[in-house]
């Protein structure tokens, strides 16, 4: 980043911090991914925050940005299994927040197994979670019953623009990875799995690609929308996964169970955009399936007649190219702060919220102030 834009980005996210920060700063733990223009997102967080720790999550770590984290603040390994156990979470949160009222920034529902008993057995308040994903965000909706807040920027209109080049990032990074196998997109029939956000954005562009896009998805209001933009919609998802040539997931959970991958037809590519432990069932591959590697991130499983290939190991495959979105991402990262002062009022209910339209309203103006230059 030169330093004119570094310069912006930091006065940009100042502005923001002294809007948003609330009169007593909350401790918080962060979880991101610590992409390169990444710092300045967490020096704001730590501006409205007493920022605690910071978690990368592990498959988007850019060595500089954490060198460059680290010097001010602890950057602690991230895994689904330090919140899947509540002892382990909870010693974690006091060894780094004891006593402290806490907001909890996640990525993908990470805390959400174990927010009842930190909001129980933490020595210190749960004042609640601010949630950025889609997936993270049913990950919370879901439960029964919330034990704190939860505010989500996962559907907020200042989102869109991310959406939709995250959805170009993985479109031109999965089309890197086959042209440098000597392969094409074209010719190779795509099933789409999901059609949020980013799968609809995906099946879109592949469409302007001239690919053959089916969709698939659980729900049957989004195959009624697929049906609508003139895609074809799968009656059978076994048979459409059998017939793709490129199978993209873009549902936040899981995708691909282990079951389905011998119905994938010989030569088929798997890319995801997230990670390989939320989409796809690997461990559940029948026995006699080997690995090897057949190219720059592109890994070939195979067995007595049967063979596929997986892009960047199962996990986001955006990310080998940066995931840049440009400054569209700012926006977001600035409705995370919002959420942190809406929890450190210390008055929402323990139930699901947005950052009110007036906010994001505030963040799009100073935004435009230094983006639409």
């Amino acid at each position: 980043m030169e330093a004119s834009e570094r310069a912006r980005l930091d006065t940009y996210f100042g502005k923001i911090a002294g809007h948003f920060a609330p009169p007593e700063l909350p401790s918080s733990l962060l979880v991101t991914h610590l992409l390169p223009e990444r710092p300045a997102f967490v020096r704001a967080v730590g501006a409205v925050t007493n920022l605690r720790a910071v978690l990368p999550k592990p498959k988007s770590i850019d060595s500089a940005a954490r060198r460059e984290i680290e010097q001010a603040v602890p950057c602690d390994e991230l895994s689904r299994d330090l919140f899947a156990n509540a002892d382990t979470a909870v010693t974690y949160l006091e060894t780094r927040t004891a006593g402290d009222d806490v907001v909890l920034l996640d990525v993908g529902g990470y805390f959400a197994p174990v927010i009842d008993a930190l909001c129980d057995r933490f020595s210190g308040r749960i004042l609640g979670v601010v949630e950025d994903t889609e997936n993270g965000h049913k990950r919370y909706a879901d439960r029964d019953k919330l034990p704190c807040p939860v505010v989500s920027v996962a559907r907020s209109p200042l989102k869109d623009p991310e959406d939709f080049l995250v959805g170009q990032s993985v479109v031109f990074s999965t089309e890197a990875l086959l042209r440098g196998r000597g392969d094409i997109l074209h010719g190779r029939p795509a099933l789409v799995i999901g059609f949020g956000k980013l799968g609809s954005s995906i099946a879109r562009l592949l469409h302007a690609k001239g690919v053959h896009v089916t969709v698939y998805d659980i729900d049957p209001v989004r195959r009624a929308q697929a049906l609508s933009q003139g895609f074809s919609v799968a009656r059978d998802r076994d048979q459409a996964i059998s017939r793709a040539g490129l199978v993209l997931c873009a549902t936040g959970a899981l995708s691909l169970r282990g079951e389905d991958f011998p119905l994938l037809r010989n030569g088929a590519y798997i890319a995801t955009v997230t990670s390989s432990e939320d989409e796809l069932e690997l461990d559940g591959l029948p026995d006699g399936y080997t690995r090897s590697s057949s190219g720059e991130s592109v890994t070939r499983y195979s067995t007595t007649g049967h063979y596929f290939y997986l892009l960047n190991n199962g996990n986001a495959v955006n990310f080998l190219h940066g995931a840049s979105v440009g400054p569209f991402i700012f926006l977001v990262q600035a409705e995370i702060l919002a959420g942190v002062r809406l929890l450190a009022r210390r008055d929402l209910g323990a139930t699901m919220h947005e950052v009110p339209a007036d906010d994001r309203a505030t963040i799009a103006a100073t935004w435009l102030n230094y983006y639409n230059r």
